[in-house]
C-alpha cells in the first residue's frame, strides 16, 4: 500500500471519522476540545516566536571573537632576548676589567 494513498482522504472517509468523533465525545465536549486544541497551538507559537527573537537578539549582540596573539610564545622570545643580552652585558663587563 502505497503512503500516499493514506494522506488523500475523500469526502466520504472525512464525514466517517467526523461522525466517529461526534459519537465519542459528544456534541456538548467537541467545543471545549476544540478550545482546548487552539489555546494549545497558540501557546506553542508563542513559545516558537519567543525562543527565535532570543536566538536572534543573542547573535545580534555577540560580537566576532578577535584573534589573540600567543602570549606564551611572545614571552618566550622577550625573555630569550633579555639573557641574550644579560651575558652580552657580562662578557663585555669582564672584558674591561680583564
Amino acid at each position: 500500500m502505497n503512503i500516499y494513498t493514506l494522506a488523500m482522504l475523500g469526502w466520504m472517509e472525512i464525514s466517517v471519522i467526523v461522525f466517529a468523533v461526534l459519537l465519542l465525545f459528544g456534541a456538548k465536549k467537541l467545543p471545549e476540545l476544540a478550545r482546548g486544541m487552539g489555546k494549545g497551538i497558540r501557546e506553542f507559537k508563542r513559545a516558537s516566536s519567543d525562543i527565535r527573537y532570543e536566538l536572534e537578539r543573542a547573535d545580534e549582540q555577540e560580537d566576532p571573537p578577535q584573534p589573540q596573539p600567543r602570549s606564551g610564545s611572545a614571552s618566550r622570545e622577550k625573555s630569550a632576548e633579555a639573557s641574550v643580552e644579560s651575558e652580552v652585558k657580562n662578557e663585555a663587563s669582564s672584558q674591561d676589567k680583564a
